[in-house]
This record gives structure tokens, C-alpha cells and sequence, in this order.
């Protein structure tokens, strides 16, 4: 299988090749869910909030510029990691009971 677009002469091949990145970004959504756990977990024993503006902040400005890095819209990952924040905060709240 060829691993780069250009390389690619089928849509078989850019199909296989668009699974074997979905599965490898859902194994990193994965390992980085762990730490969002961790996170709650080191929270709760500081008696921090799950929410910190800040922080919020921070990594949304980091998606903004990873993005741009790679030559993409960085609006459209800015709102992507978004969702993907208020997603861990849900789960840290819940962890630590609010």
C-alpha cells in the first residue's frame, strides 16, 4: 500500500490509506483520553476545577498554530479542538463530581 496521496493510483488505495489514519488518530484521540483522566484524577487531589479558562486557551491557541503549521484551516481545528475540550471538561467534572 502506497502511504503517500501522491503515490496513490486507486481510490481502493486512498480509501485504505484515509482507514489506516483514522485508525491511527483514534489510537492517539485514545492515549490522550487517558491523560484527560489523569488529569481529573491530579485535579481532584489539588481541589481544581475541571474548567480553567486559561488552559482552555492555551490549547486552543496550539491547535490554531499546529494546524497552520501543516498548511490547514486553522479556524476549523480551532473549533474542532473546541468540542474536543468540552468534551474532557464534561468528563473532568463528572470525575470529580459536579
Amino acid at each position: 500500500m502506497s502511504e503517500k496521496a501522491a503515490e496513490c493510483r486507486t481510490m481502493a488505495e486512498i480509501r485504505d490509506n484515509i482507514d489506516r489514519i483514522d485508525q491511527a488518530l483514534m489510537a492517539l484521540f485514545a492515549e490522550r483520553w487517558t491523560f484527560i483522566g489523569r488529569a481529573a484524577e491530579i485535579k481532584a487531589e489539588l481541589g481544581l476545577k475541571a474548567d480553567i479558562p486559561t488552559r482552555v486557551e492555551e490549547v486552543r491557541n496550539n491547535a490554531r498554530e499546529n494546524a497552520q503549521a501543516h498548511g490547514l484551516d486553522g479556524d476549523f481545528y480551532d473549533d474542532l479542538w473546541a468540542q474536543l475540550i468540552r468534551h474532557s471538561i464534561e468528563h473532568e467534572e463528572k470525575t470529580l463530581g459536579k
